[in-house]
């Protein structure tokens, strides 16, 4: 014989898991706790561009050579860039810092880099760096790489930068608007 309170703490036990259930469906939306934009311009040396590069390949595959991106998607080519930063797409504008690293051409059938980078701002509205690190298919309008440190104003700040290829010129010039996210602010 089932006592007569199994029917209610079914009941209950039903009501209980829904309940329960329901809030972990609903994601929480974060809002960032600072927001920035802003540009870096990269002038890869091309053998004849020395007095204006701003990066130069210093690895490539054994086909390739040190002046020229690599065929096939430049895929083994290593890139290393110190690159003006300014707050729009003006390549004459003023800077306000270096945006300093490497991308790795690291796949063989697209157009994908892989970015370790810093932004090395020094102005009297911001002073410190932001650590970026992530995978960049290039060919994909706009991609997120993680950020994933600072120091001064920044101090252990983390979010993520959406980072777009605001315009190129050939294999020589590309600017990259980047719209950073902070997350974690201290």
């Amino acid at each position: 014989m089932v006592p007569k309170r199994t029917p209610i703490i079914l009941l209950l036990f039903m009501f209980l898991t829904v309940s329960s259930s329901h809030k972990y469906k609903n994601k929480k939306h974060y809002k960032p706790c600072k927001n920035l934009v802003l540009f870096f311009h990269d002038v890869v040396y091309n053998g004849q561009n020395a007095a204006n590069a701003t990066s130069a390949i210093v690895g490539a595959p054994q086909w390739a050579n040190r002046t020229i991106l690599a065929n096939e998607f430049h895929f083994g080519n290593i890139v290393v860039f110190d690159d003006p930063i300014t707050l729009d797409n003006n390549f004459h504008s003023p800077s306000i810092g270096r945006a300093q690293g490497q991308y790795i051409y690291d796949t063989k059938n697209t157009f994908t880099a892989w970015l370790a980078f810093s932004f090395v701002l020094n102005t009297t509205d911001y002073q410190g760096s932001i650590q970026f690190i992530g995978a960049d298919p290039i060919m994909i309008k706009t991609r997120d790489i993680s950020v994933v440190g600072g120091t001064g104003d920044f101090f252990m700040h983390r979010g993520v930068a959406t980072i777009m290829t605001d315009a190129f010129e050939g294999e020589v010039y590309f600017r990259l608007r980047v719209d950073i996210k902070f997350y974690e602010c201290w």
